[in-house]
């Protein structure tokens, strides 16, 4: 029996198993195919030759290579039918793994590049047809008329509370400081809604959960903190105002600077001819974009602490770089690194603090000790300083890494 070499089909679109190495061997084969029978013995042709023996097949002649692209249009059929320019199609293919490596087995520079030619050998519609080559955006979408201004609400409801608590005593206290909370809220989710910062994905309850529980420790945490660990709390301890202040007051700059880094990277993606430029470029921008926020917050509540009399409060800035950039992943669709960081940062608050009140029982001193050295050497704003801070570099590490791929910015921007 003679040997046939056959060449596999490429797996339809949702099969099992991802792009591997093998997928591309295959694809790059060349089909052989043995001579009809009636070929067999026969002569030379024109060319002259000796004549195969009897009972001995022929030599298998090549027949047409194996298209790769096509095999591999096959393979993202649902994208490339759905894709309005090859933009798109690039972003897809770096999704499920092809890289510039992988483009060029297929006789491309870049994935762009495949992308661009699989974009024109799609078969569309005749309506189709007559449209001319769809050229990627330079810039974001556009967003509501008026976000610029509605971003600066947050910081004005805010002060407007802060100055009403300044005017108020008692009871009266009491009330202007529930009804600014709950302002500040409203204005704050307006805000999210219809800015940069949007997010179409549902926001989970967890994250939530922990942003309050984070934005309340840095309104009474550091009050409450340097009272334990002096021995009380005894009656009501100071709330930190300046710091939650200066944090709704950085909410336009985040803002702007959220939407300063979709346009940039749309810009750079669409002048880019490769992944790996693209990536190179991203990434210094969402770090001066980030530098340009921190900043921005460090000057505001600079300016609160100053109004207030009081140091600045360090851990709010931390607290705002954490709160920026996981805001800012979550709209891009990655809520789970975000809700981990956020949780890892409220629970380090939560147990710091519940360490000192757990040291006073008889023989668990130990436990109290390393946070209240902490704080009586360097003071309360150590802990949201070290929990945040943390947890916004890794968050920050993460971001060089999903935010620099071209397919975070290809498709429907946040």
């Amino acid at each position: 029996m003679s040997k046939e070499q056959k060449v596999d089909a490429p797996r339809a679109p949702g099969s099992p198993g991802g792009w591997d190495e093998r997928s591309e061997e295959l694809l790059s084969e060349t089909a052989l195919v043995r001579e009809p029978a009636a070929w067999r013995g026969a002569g030379a042709g024109a060319g002259g030759g000796a004549s195969a023996g009897p009972g001995v097949d022929a030599r298998p002649v090549r027949r047409g290579a194996v298209d790769p692209v096509k095999a591999l249009m096959h393979r993202h059929r649902e994208l490339c039918e759905r894709a309005v320019d090859p933009l798109e199609i690039a972003a897809g293919l770096e999704a499920h793994g092809v890289t510039d490596r992988t483009a060029a087995r297929f006789r491309h520079r870049d994935v762009f590049a495949l992308a661009e030619e699989m974009y024109a050998r799609m078969p569309r519609d005749e309506e189709e047809r007559g449209v001319p080559l769809a050229l990627p955006s330079s810039g974001a979408p556009a967003l509501p008329t008026g976000w610029a201004l509605l971003a600066l609400l947050p910081g004005a409801v805010c002060g407007l509370a802060a100055a009403g608590l300044e005017l108020s005593e008692g009871r009266a206290r009491v009330a202007v400081g529930l009804g600014g909370v709950l302002a500040v809220g409203v204005a704050l989710r307006m805000t999210l809604r219809y800015g940069p910062l949007r997010s179409a994905h549902h926001v989970v309850r967890a994250t939530r959960a922990w942003v309050c529980f984070l934005v309340a420790y840095a309104l009474l945490g550091d009050g409450l903190m340097r009272a334990a660990v002096a021995g009380g709390p005894d009656g009501p301890w100071a709330p930190s105002t300046a710091a939650v202040l200066g944090l709704s007051l950085a909410v336009a700059p985040g803002m702007w600077c959220a939407r300063l880094f979709t346009v940039g990277a749309r810009r750079r993606l669409s002048r880019s001819r490769g992944l790996a430029e693209f990536t190179a470029s991203a990434r210094p921008l969402l770090v001066g974009v980030v530098a340009l926020y921190l900043c921005a917050l460090g000057a505001l509540l600079a300016g609160a602490g100053a109004l207030y009399g009081v140091p600045t409060p360090a851990g709010a800035g931390a607290l705002g770089a954490l709160l920026l950039l996981s805001r800012l992943l979550s709209s891009y669709g990655c809520w789970r690194a975000p809700v981990l960081m956020l949780g890892a940062a409220g629970a380090v608050e939560g147990v710091s603090l519940a360490t000192v009140f757990a040291g006073r029982l008889p023989g668990c001193g130990w436990v109290a000790s390393p946070v209240e050295g902490a704080v009586q050497a360097l003071g309360p704003g150590v802990v949201p300083v070290v929990a945040c801070g943390v947890a916004a570099g890794v968050l920050l590490l993460h971001s060089l890494r999903v935010l620099s791929r071209a397919s975070a910015h290809a498709g429907e921007a946040p």
